[in-house]
């Protein structure tokens, strides 16, 4: 038994990944491991699609963090999650910006074609549709990112789809439930 998994005999996340945090704590100094929270976010959320609110505990007490520490960093970033929802997570940007450029109508007209309101999941389970402030390409809204999805070799990546139409964005989801 490693020396992690002695100092936290009841935590699932140490449990299930030791050896991988271990390595991601060992990236930080012993003074700075709280700096190693993002990272183990994206270790527990791997499986399940979101961080559970027994895995945020579980991560503070690895960090010396409290759980509502963890839990504002799932909060303030797009790429966390802290409830279930499709394998495939379209977030459109409708910041005011990409508002000027018709995003929250977009973001409206896809939603009312997908059967679903902001936020919601289709009722095949494949794809959740939700608003998200600055993907960094106001010029070229209405535009989204998907996460869920895989690079040529199996690795998860975030895909970005520019200057769309709601017929193009529609388009593309089918092929994510072709996928499925």
């Amino acid at each position: 038994m490693n020396q992690l998994a002695q100092n936290f005999p009841t935590n699932a996340l140490v449990k299930k990944y030791a050896s991988d945090i271990e390595a991601i704590l060992a990236k930080y100094p012993a003074d700075q491991k709280r700096s190693a929270v993002m990272p183990l976010l994206y270790l527990a959320q791997r499986d399940g699609g979101y961080v559970t609110k027994q895995a945020m505990q579980e991560i503070a007490d690895v960090l010396g963090l409290t759980a509502t520490e963890v839990a504002s960093i799932v909060g303030f970033y797009s790429l966390y999650y802290d409830e279930p929802a499709g394998k495939y997570r379209v977030q459109v940007c409708n910041d005011l910006p990409c508002a000027l450029r018709g995003a929250d109508e977009f973001l409206q007209k896809l939603c009312q074609n997908l059967g679903i309101k902001v936020g919601g999941t289709t009722t095949d389970g494949v794809v959740t549709v939700e608003a998200v402030t600055c993907l960094a390409g106001c010029d070229k809204a209405p535009m989204f990112q998907v996460q869920g999805d895989s690079g040529p070799n199996g690795e998860d990546y975030i895909a970005y789809h520019e200057n769309q139409t709601v017929e193009s964005a529609l388009a593309y989801i089918d092929s994510l439930r072709a996928k499925k």
